[in-house]
This record gives C-alpha cells, sequence and structure tokens, in this order.
C-alpha cells in the first residue's frame, strides 16, 4: 500500500467527522446567541454568513498552507487549536455574548460581532483542511478533480450528519454545552489521530 493509499482512509473519515462538527456547532451557535439576541432570521443570517466567511478564509488560507507545508500534522495542528477553542465556549460565551449586547444592543451589528466571535475562529482553522486534503492525497495531476471531488463530498455529507444529528438528537438530549465539550474531545481526537500517523507530503504532478 502507497503512503497516499494508506493516508486515504484517515483523511476522508476526518474530512466527515470535522465536516459534522463544523455545522454542528452553527447549529449550537444559534443556542448561544438566541438568549441575547432572538431568534429572527437577523441572527441567522448573521450565523450563516459568518460561516461561510469563515469557510471562504479557511479555504484560501488552505491553498496557501498547500504551497508551504503541505502535511497532515498541519492540518492536525489546525483542528486541534479549534478544539481548544471549542473547549473554551460553553464557559465564555454568555460573558461574551453579554459584553457585545451592552456595547452594541440588538442589531445586525451585535449579531454579527457575535456570531464572528463565537464561530469564526474555529470554522476557519477547520476550513483549512479540505485543500491540504485534497493535496496529501492526490498522486498526479490527472486526478486532481477526483479527489478534490471526494474530499469535498464527504465533508458535505458531514455536514448534513452533523446538522441533522446535533438538531435533533443531540440537543434535545444533552443541551449545547455539553454537546460543544464533546465536539472539542472528537476534533481533539481527529488532531491526535493525523499526529499519530507517518509524515505524508504533497506528492509532486
Amino acid at each position: 500500500m502507497t503512503p497516499v493509499r494508506s493516508l486515504a482512509p484517515a483523511i476522508y473519515f476526518i474530512a466527515f467527522v470535522s465536516g459534522g462538527v463544523l455545522m454542528g456547532f452553527e447549529m449550537l451557535g444559534s443556542r448561544y446567541l438566541f438568549p441575547y439576541f432572538g431568534g429572527g432570521i437577523g441572527t441567522w443570517a448573521s450565523l450563516i454568513s459568518t460561516v461561510l466567511c469563515a469557510l471562504a478564509i479557511g479555504y484560501f488560507a488552505g491553498s496557501a498552507i498547500v504551497d508551504r507545508n503541505p502535511s497532515q500534522r498541519t492540518i492536525g495542528a489546525a483542528i486541534l487549536v479549534a478544539a481548544f477553542w471549542l473547549a473554551l465556549v460553553p464557559a465564555t460565551a454568555d460573558a461574551i455574548m453579554q459584553a457585545i449586547l451592552n456595547q452594541l444592543s440588538a442589531g445586525p451589528a451585535a449579531t454579527l460581532s457575535a456570531s464572528a466571535a463565537l464561530l469564526l475562529v474555529p470554522l476557519t482553522l477547520l476550513g483549512t483542511f479540505s485543500p491540504i486534503a485534497v493535496s496529501l492525497l492526490t498522486r498526479s495531476a490527472h486526478e486532481a478533480g477526483r479527489v478534490a471531488g471526494r474530499v469535498y463530498g464527504v465533508s458535505t455529507i458531514g455536514n448534513v450528519a452533523g446538522t441533522l444529528l446535533t438538531t435533533f438528537v443531540l440537543i434535545p438530549s444533552i443541551g449545547s454545552r455539553n454537546i460543544t465539550y464533546i465536539f472539542a474531545v472528537v476534533l481533539a481526537a481527529c488532531a491526535a489521530l493525523l499526529f499519530m500517523m507517518p509524515a505524508q507530503r504533497q506528492t509532486e504532478a
């Protein structure tokens, strides 16, 4: 088995899991924001816009990393930092939301600021995963499109699973803060898996 093929199962697994955590945490974001800013369309617009901005920044950052240090340890480090960020959220979110509400009152600036404070950093870090993963799994230029489609497809399936599982199973069962801690542990485990694997860098076309 070639190094790329030996790495592939873990990469696809983490693409699915991190995709699930990403969208699951967006759903949790609503639970942190709603008590302070309401559950109207403006709050949802802020959450969705923040997620999309975070992914865009993450994709651009990931594509830049591909040209410098595209290793699984690089994405492992990004995932680990995202895990630490999530672990801090339950203890700090209320104070941050209240401070933003006190400074900006209700309105678009407040909901956007609150969404960014909660989601922007960890989701940007998770967004770096896919571009680097594609580079690690691509052995030649002619298969780049197929690999990219698989990585982003698996990640999107994870997005769907994370959205539905978080909304309909986890939130009613164990609550937002406990889920956030679980997500942090899951991401830390994914990072540990990447760190334990033999180093694999981008294959030249």
